[in-house]
This record gives structure tokens, C-alpha cells and sequence, in this order.
């Protein structure tokens, strides 16, 4: 499966300290491990401890959109 992240996504993963960028990057790991390759127009999140992200699926891409952490 490809991932996209959006320039947003792009800009939030390296302003986190280094431990919040493993975190949203074990999420992108979770979700496009577990997602099916199926036209998901629709937006989902995950939740990790501390940080979070909200992504799509089209076929065999998905787009993080945003992420997030709580400091």
C-alpha cells in the first residue's frame, strides 16, 4: 500500500519532538496495515497515546491528510 502524506501532515510530523514522530508514524504503519484496498472516500483517525492522524483510502493509497499531538 502507497502513503501520501499532505503538505500539512508533512509540516506537523517534523515540528513534534522525536517521540511523537514515532508515534504518528507507528499509526501510519497500524492503519495501512489493517486497511483494506477498497475506495474509502470518507475520512477515519486514529489514536495513538499522544498524537493522532486523519486519513483516507483510495485503492491501494492512503492519504494522511493531517496529524496531531497533544503536548
Amino acid at each position: 500500500m502507497r502513503v501520501e502524506l499532505m503538505h500539512r501532515a508533512v509540516k506537523v510530523l517534523f515540528a513534534v519532538p522525536d517521540e511523537a514522530q514515532a508515534e504518528i508514524l507507528a499509526l501510519i504503519d497500524a492503519v495501512t496495515a489493517q486497511t483494506p484496498a477498497i475506495e474509502a472516500p470518507d475520512l477515519a483517525v486514529a489514536f495513538g497515546e499522544w498524537c493522532w492522524l486523519v486519513y483516507t483510502v483510495h485503492g491501494d493509497m492512503t492519504e494522511v491528510l493531517d496529524v496531531g499531538y497533544a503536548r
